[in-house]
């Protein structure tokens, strides 16, 4: 199925960039999108729906000015323990986002009122019931949030995900998981997916909302130093092992069992550890060297892509006889 106009317009890479409780924000939003990358942030990043209205409106004005920028999405959360879907929606639909991404929930009653004013959905999924569900609803893409993505992570493999996906599903397809180069967006294509959707790697960006201790210890990590836990948020997601020992924890003794349900209400009326001294991180912050602006960082994975791309056409190909 051929990929929405709407959403190819103005690209440099086939990028989406993940939506992240508190980094993403309009400053971030629009750097992505002038750099030629979907840009999105979530929704109750914005501390109420008047704020929201206000950070729309500023990336719209920005987007505006800058002809040759990329869309830009809002993710909404639509599980039950999200008091504000319905003012924030109401907010999406008077500014006619072109691109809302919904996770941890059924999208059935967002994804008709978003295409009532011409917008598209895509839904965050960790396997194939919910992928089922999302396209049951009519949703226009699916994100595939794979084993290594950072925040709230399935444990499925990508090899084995998109492919489980691709046998009942033809249209647009984001992966998540562990990408944070330029062959890695390479790596998601030769798959399956028509997006790579990359967070982690936008969290040492200049205009990100991160501390310089977290970006910083994003730069210092591997892969060794991620840890995957429902107990912060009763969601499994992915963390930096340093804060969680910072927090006066033992990253490799945190109990098994969540430690409350998952309660969105609560996070976002207080921005506690959860959110704020736990830091969310995946897979692919061994990729990440240096802090440094969005057009710098788009600028080197669009070199990286291409430089894999030349080596992909440059190898020897399979043969009959091989």
């Amino acid at each position: 199925m051929p990929i929405p106009a709407a959403l190819t317009r103005n690209l440099a890479l086939p990028v989406i960039g993940a939506p992240m409780f508190i980094v993403s924000t309009p400053a971030l939003v629009i750097a992505q999108c002038r750099a030629g990358i979907v840009g999105a942030f979530p929704a109750l990043n914005a501390r109420a729906p008047a704020t929201l209205a206000g950070w729309l409106a500023q990336i719209g004005a920005a987007l505006a000015a800058a002809p040759r920028a990329a869309p830009y999405a809002v993710n909404l959360i639509v599980h039950a323990s999200n008091p504000r879907l319905g003012e924030d929606l109401a907010v999406c639909a008077a500014q006619r986002v072109p691109l809302v991404i919904t996770s941890l929930g059924a999208p059935c009653e967002v994804v008709p009122r978003v295409h009532d004013w011409g917008g598209l959905v895509f839904h965050d999924v960790t396997g194939v019931r919910h992928a089922e569900k999302a396209l049951a609803a009519g949703v226009d893409g699916l994100i595939l949030v794979c084993a290594g993505a950072g925040g709230h992570a399935g444990a499925l493999s990508p090899f084995a995900l998109v492919a489980e996906i691709r046998r009942f599903y033809a249209g647009p397809l984001a992966l998540a998981g562990a990408i944070a180069s330029g062959a890695g967006i390479l790596a998601a294509q030769a798959m399956g997916a028509d997006f790579a959707y990359l967070g982690t790697r936008f969290i040492a960006a200049a205009e990100a909302n991160a501390s310089p201790a977290y970006q910083q210890a994003v730069v210092a990590a591997t892969a060794r130093d991620i840890v995957y836990t429902p107990y912060f948020t009763g969601v499994h997601g992915n963390y930096l092992a340093q804060s969680i020992a910072a927090a006066g924890l033992d990253p490799a003794r945190l109990p098994e069992r969540p430690r409350t349900p998952l309660d969105l209400a609560a996070a976002v009326a207080d921005t506690g550890k959860a959110w704020r001294d736990i830091w969310g991180a995946g897979q692919g912050v061994g990729s990440i060297d240096a802090v440094a602006p969005v057009a710098v960082l788009v600028g080197r994975l669009r070199d990286e892509y291409l430089a894999a791309r030349a080596r992909l056409c440059a190898a020897p190909a399979a043969t009959e006889e091989n």
